[in-house]
């Protein structure tokens, strides 16, 4: 015990009192088998003497250890590890043969890794950035949603506020959501089709869990969301990928498919395409929402940024001429105000959102009921209507902006079309330029974009990646061309 006592390691200037100190390397030397159930350990005033400190810090470690089960105290006798505590192997404390083991870096259990989930999430800390087509946040009306938010926090019946609620989420929200999306989606629903989520992906990976089986067949565009398509990988599901052109998916291509086999669940992004930004065009929309009806597939319709449409008035989403119950319609105030503001909502036949929520209760309790009653109060005295009408203007403007100096500075390396809506340009490079070489450059001149997307089998044919220019003030567009312009031209 003497030999063990010179291994225990105290730090004075350490936030952690001595005794837990001593008391917590005792108890690793009880776990490793070092000390063995049973074992006498010496006094306290021994205890003491061996470390240098007073006897009164021994008494706590030891009472400490007492206390949660490792030590036992027999009257006249003295103080044991407890007798009840299995035989361990002692693994060797100093020059051992063992391989060293280290549980915070390496579990001792086996798991698989699976390779659709390798994609690291990404996020920009440069100065200047054209990402993947994010809102700008310093647009956003957030002093008035602090208020709301304050409101919420503090007034009211505390037990109710800050207790559990509601798995479908905020009952006001959804209230004032439903009429919201009745007035501009050509909705025809109540709070009781809307389940509030944390965000667009959240309402496609329950839609995945609780309607696809393993061997199911979903069907997405050659071009498509990573983060859906990691969705279906993950709920074991045959993916396939049909053909996408100027006008969205060809569903031309998905109806062969459904005369062949069963599909279970389309994911579209109908009113502007990902990663293109086009928009489904009429007639496709028809046929999609027919072939629904004939073959009985779920439609996942992705609405990620309907508000911002600049040629004319939004095209109404596939929901609002769904006749049959086959679309389950997902948006989110995150493309909307801003990225950590994680508010979605889920729109579908009641059946179906009762049995979302009930999967939901299992993975997230709830969302947070105190920012979702915020966003109602914003919602229900227009603040956010009036938010988007002049984020719409702003970003028309850094859209006109930013594709003239594209046009003006980068014609010699790039070919796009001006997106009529959304929130970044879908940029083809030419094939001599390696856009992952260009990135990392542009990264160390505080300058970050995309290297072209790994979601889909033409990336490496295609060169193109997606330029975010909502984001940024047009100075800010401006200094970032010029480091595009600098970094192709060599300097």
């Amino acid at each position: 015990m003497q030999a063990l006592s010179t291994l225990i390691i105290i730090d004075k200037n350490s936030v952690q009192p001595v005794y837990l100190q001593i008391a917590n390397q005792l108890m690793v030397f009880i776990k490793d088998g070092n000390l063995q159930a049973s074992h006498r350990l010496p006094s306290t005033r021994q205890m003491a003497d061996w470390l240098q400190v007073h006897r009164k810090t021994v008494i706590q470690a030891y009472d400490e250890l007492l206390a949660q089960g490792w030590l036992e105290s027999r009257t006249g006798s003295g103080t044991y590890v407890a007798k009840h505590l299995p035989e361990i192997h002692p693994r060797s404390l100093l020059n051992g043969s063992a391989k060293p083991i280290n549980p915070a870096h390496t579990a001792g259990f086996e798991f698989e890794t699976l390779p659709h989930l390798a994609t690291p999430p990404v996020w920009s800390k440069q100065k200047h950035h054209l990402d993947d087509g994010f809102p700008d946040s310093r647009l956003a009306p957030l002093e008035e949603l602090a208020r709301a938010y304050r409101s919420q926090l503090l007034t009211g019946n505390p037990y109710v506020r800050l207790g559990y609620g509601d798995t479908l989420g905020s009952l006001w929200l959804r209230q004032v959501l439903a009429s919201y999306l009745n007035d501009t989606r050509g909705l025809k629903i109540t709070s009781e089709n809307i389940l509030i989520t944390r965000g667009t992906v959240m309402g496609l990976y329950l839609s995945c869990t609780a309607f696809l089986q393993p061997g199911d067949i979903a069907v997405v565009g050659e071009l498509n969301y990573n983060g859906a398509n990691m969705n279906f990988l993950q709920a074991g599901t045959r993916l396939l990928k049909i053909p996408v052109d100027e006008h969205g998916i060809v569903v031309e291509a998905l109806a062969d498919i459904c005369r062949k086999q069963r599909v279970r669940m389309v994911y579209v992004t109908s009113h502007h395409f990902y990663p293109t930004t086009t928009a489904l065009r009429a007639d496709r929309r028809l046929e999609l929402l027919k072939l629904a009806g004939q073959y009985g597939f779920i439609i996942f319709e992705d609405d990620y940024d309907y508000d911002f449409h600049y040629l004319s008035k939004p095209l109404l989403p596939l929901a609002s001429a769904d006749k049959a119950g086959m679309v389950l319609y997902c948006g989110s105030f995150t493309k909307s105000i801003s990225p950590a503001f994680r508010v979605g909502y889920l729109v579908a036949s009641e059946n179906v959102i009762r049995h979302l929520a009930q999967l939901r209760r299992i993975i997230d309790r709830q969302g947070d009921i105190l920012l979702e009653n915020a966003i109602a109060e914003l919602l229900q005295n227009g603040i956010i209507q009036r938010y988007l009408r002049k984020a719409l203007r702003t970003y028309k403007q850094r859209r006109d902006v930013f594709c003239d100096l594209l046009k003006s500075n980068l014609s010699n390396y790039v070919q796009f079309q001006v997106p009529v809506g959304g929130m970044a340009v879908w940029t083809h490079f030419d094939p001599a330029i390696d856009l992952n070489i260009l990135s990392q450059k542009a990264l160390q001149h505080e300058l970050y974009f995309a290297s072209g997307y790994r979601n889909d089998d033409l990336s490496p044919v295609l060169n193109a990646t997606r330029l975010g220019f909502a984001s940024s003030t047009p100075a800010e567009l401006e200094s970032c061309v010029e480091i595009m312009v600098r970094l192709l031209k060599g300097g």
